[in-house]
């Protein structure tokens, strides 16, 4: 069996895509089990080849409830923790970046400044496993969504990411006047800020739609355009090639924006990040620094760009 770690969000799954199915691909006819929160169980089944799913809350496992790994690798971080709890799975060998302090020193030195797609890729190269760092897509559920819909999602896990909500329903509002069927999308614990920008935006009760994880992506595999900070949703537009404008903050697109895609835009008014740089409680000057105009302008920029590519 082999054994990957990735016990992160949705974003974090999305961009490990292509290092999982470098592992499939290479390992065939081997089982490959996945350890991650159970909660994003309907996401990777969309992966396609992960075959078990080993529940984790973070990097917080009491046991191992599986055989002994013949290969264990670490899609979660440079360790020691993530390193650590791999080693207690008593794989035959393991595949992570190098780390003194967890006593593994074949794998490759981390990289800070480095795009997560890349990243993993790279640590699989180092092992001698092909990855297509292009391999994102995800299979479309077969969920019941509304097509060409505009997603506006204005939260974000981490307040420092999340954009002012007056300025998404103001967005949202000339969006609407323009002929978008908008709608506002988050998740349970963001159900106010939902509300605020849909009643600010002067958009009906029925722009709010209840999602789970699998009817999210559906959702966005079938909408028009997607606005949002830097958070999870901006990946499965990456994932199904669904037209998207993403706000960064705290974090550089060139470590977590999507691919170079005329249909993609990401806005940044930011400087580079420094090793250890932690998002803090207020909302980054960089998101601050981002005018609905210029957000507008993007939505024209990637509607006519996605236009010209169905041309094609």
């Amino acid at each position: 069996m082999i054994l990957a770690l990735r016990a992160l969000g949705v974003g974090d799954l999305v961009t490990a895509v292509p290092a999982l199915r470098g592992l499939r691909a290479a390992f065939y006819g081997e089982p490959l089990a996945l350890a991650a929160p159970a909660w994003l169980t309907p996401l990777i089944e969309l992966i396609g080849g992960v075959g078990r799913i080993v529940p984790t809350d973070g990097l917080t496992l009491h046991r191992w409830d599986i055989e002994r790994p013949r290969l264990a690798v670490n899609l979660h971080g440079r360790g020691p923790e993530s390193h650590r709890l791999l080693h207690a799975a008593a794989p035959e060998s393991l595949w992570a970046f190098a780390n003194a302090e967890a006593d593994h020193l074949d794998g490759p030195e981390w990289t800070e400044e480095e795009h997560e797609v890349q990243r993993w890729c790279r640590l699989l190269r180092h092992y001698g496993v092909t990855c297509d760092e292009t391999d994102m897509s995800l299979a479309v559920p077969d969920r019941s969504a509304p097509r060409g819909v505009t997603i506006v999602h204005p939260g974000a896990k981490v307040p420092a990411r999340r954009w002012p909500a007056d300025r998404f329903a103001a967005v949202a509002r000339q969006l609407r006047e323009a002929g978008h069927q908008v709608v506002i999308t988050g998740s349970v614990s963001e159900q106010d800020l939902r509300v605020r920008v849909a009643e600010r935006a002067g958009l009906p009760a029925s722009a709010l739609p209840s999602t789970g994880l699998a009817e999210l992506a559906a959702l966005v595999a079938h909408a028009r355009l997607v606005i949002s900070g830097d958070t999870g949703i901006a990946h499965l537009a990456t994932a199904y090639g669904t037209p998207s404008v993403t706000l960064f903050g705290p974090m550089s697109p060139a470590r977590w924006g999507p691919p170079d895609r005329p249909y993609h835009r990401s806005i940044w008014h930011g400087t580079r990040s420094e090793p250890g740089d932690r998002p803090g409680p207020d909302v980054h000057p960089a998101l601050l620094a981002i005018g609905e105009r210029e957000v507008l302008d993007a939505v024209t920029e990637v509607s006519a760009a996605s236009h010209l590519m169905s041309k094609l």
